[in-house]
């Protein structure tokens, strides 16, 4: 039998107590805010999975309430968020005829090709954004652009360097292989 060094067993005991003192709480907290007991608690053992990963030692945490509605509140944000894209996903395919239609598993990766790619454009700010959106999927000149968005081409030349930057630089801290 392998033994736990001390520090690592002291380390997973606060983690467990940590996580009996809040997970009910939180739980709760969840379950009231999204009206659904499956989602607050698989919410609320995302937070946790969290907060082990952070490496961040719970009796360090001031208040381990509000870190953790903190954690929470971005979960939810992000299931909104995803359950909106699935939906707007959902409704793009259905025009489609039976045999057309992606499988099970070509529309979970397509969905988390379009959370990983609404994640990525959400860090950018509304004028670059639209000028990312309309040379890349409207396929519009940046001549049209300065036009349509009443701007300069250098504007519209500063504003794509800077996306193309900004999208790199997600595509880096991700793990996502480069174009």
């Amino acid at each position: 039998m392998e033994t736990v060094p001390s520090q690592e067993f002291a380390l997973r005991e606060k983690m467990a107590a940590f996580y009996a003192g809040h997970q009910a709480w939180l739980q709760g907290w969840l379950r009231s805010r999204l009206g659904c007991p499956q989602d607050a608690e698989d919410l609320a053992q995302d937070t946790f999975v969290r907060v082990i990963g952070s490496a961040l030692q719970p009796d360090r945490l001031d208040a381990p309430r509000s870190y953790l509605l903190t954690i929470a509140r971005g979960l939810t944000i992000d299931l909104f968020r995803r359950r909106d894209l699935e939906r707007e996903y959902l409704a793009a395919v259905a025009h489609l005829a039976e045999d057309s239609l992606p499988s099970e598993e070509e529309r979970a990766q397509m969905l988390d090709l379009l959370v990983q790619l609404d994640t990525m454009l959400d860090g950018l700010g509304k004028g670059v954004k639209d000028v990312l959106i309309l040379a890349q999927f409207d396929g519009l000149s940046y001549q049209q652009i300065a036009k349509r968005l009443g701007i300069s081409l250098r504007t519209v030349n500063y504003r794509m360097a800077r996306a193309m930057e900004h999208c790199c630089l997600f595509r880096i801290e991700h793990g996502l292989p480069l174009p």
